[in-house]
Formats: structure tokens, sequence, C-alpha cells
């Protein structure tokens, strides 16, 4: 006899029963209460400052950010050029603050971020056309594998040849995932 037909059947005379809704809830219940997100580090000596992956289970409530860009650096003076932002470490760093402020926004901090896709371009003091990477990265250890945060995140890093604005030298993308509160 197929599967469905005896599926369907046991499902009827447990609902008869008053058991289904039940079952149901209770299998749920335990699955959600049980259910957290594994960060998976990657392999090798010593802690590593991004993620090999992450696994977000079902039900977890997700936040996506759209790319943010950092704000001027005295936002009372006009913007004259690249250094109204800041540097790609003074600008990363302004990039995370507002992604903080928008994540407490809805209720969720910089440990519940698990994937960031960062945007770099050129830096412009650099005079050989690369991205400044370590600037980069040491903006991005002020809110990551820190004291106040302990946990790291999934990320890609690509150079683009430039962002929505001439001044802009970082845009990041930020997504953020936490279980359900009860």
């Amino acid at each position: 006899m197929p599967v469905r037909p005896i599926v369907n059947r046991v499902s009827r005379r447990l609902t008869r029963a008053g058991l289904g809704v039940s079952i149901a809830a209770a299998t749920m219940l335990a699955t959600s209460a049980s259910a957290q997100i594994v960060r998976h580090a990657n392999p090798g000596p010593g802690p590593s400052l991004i993620l090999q992956s992450v696994t977000i289970p079902a039900g977890a409530e997700t936040l996506v950010l759209s790319g943010q860009l950092a704000a001027p650096i005295d936002p009372s003076k006009p913007v004259t050029g690249v250094e109204s932002f800041g540097d790609t470490r003074t600008q990363t760093v302004s990039v995370f603050t507002k992604i903080k402020a928008i994540l407490a926004e809805h209720g969720y901090t910089m440990a519940d971020v698990y994937k960031l896709t960062v945007f770099v371009t050129a830096d412009p003091k650099r005079g050989d056309g690369k991205m400044d990477f370590a600037g980069m990265n040491d903006g991005f250890k002020q809110f990551f594998g820190s004291a106040d945060n302990p946990n790291t995140v999934a990320r890609s890093t690509v150079q683009v040849a430039a962002l929505a604005g001439p001044n802009y030298l970082v845009e990041i993308e930020a997504t953020a995932a936490r279980m359900p509160r009860r």
C-alpha cells in the first residue's frame, strides 16, 4: 500500500483523538527550543578572522541590511573629497557604527551578524590601484572577534572599481539572524 494513504489515515485518527495538533506543536517546540545558529570556524591553527560557514536553523529570524556607506567625519563641514569621509579604516569603522545602530533599531546586535559582503575601492593614497585590505581588517576587528563581540562572520571582501559616490572607499552589506525569543 502506498505510504501517503497510511499517513493520511494516521493523521485523521490522531486529529480525531485531539493528538495531531499536540504532537505537531510539541515537535515544533522541541525543534525550535534546541535549534541554534552554528558558526563553523576555518580549519587550521589558531583562531581565524572569518568563518568557513554558518548554519542557520529553520525558524530563525533574519534581517538583511542593504549596503551601507560611511558618514562624513564632520557633518557640519561641506564634503570636499575622500578626506571628508576618511581613509579605508576610518570609513570601515563609520560603516560598522551605522550597521550597529540599524541592527539595534530592529532588536539585533553585532553578535547576531553572520554574513558580510564588503566592497572596497582602491585607496587613492596607495598609488598602486589596490584597496587597503589591512585598513579594512583593522576596522573590522573593532567589531568582530573582540571583547565586546567574540563572534566573527562568514565574509566576502572584493575590490570594486567604484561605489555609489566618488568619495566612498567602503560599502558593507550585512545579514543577521537570531532565534525567536520566547
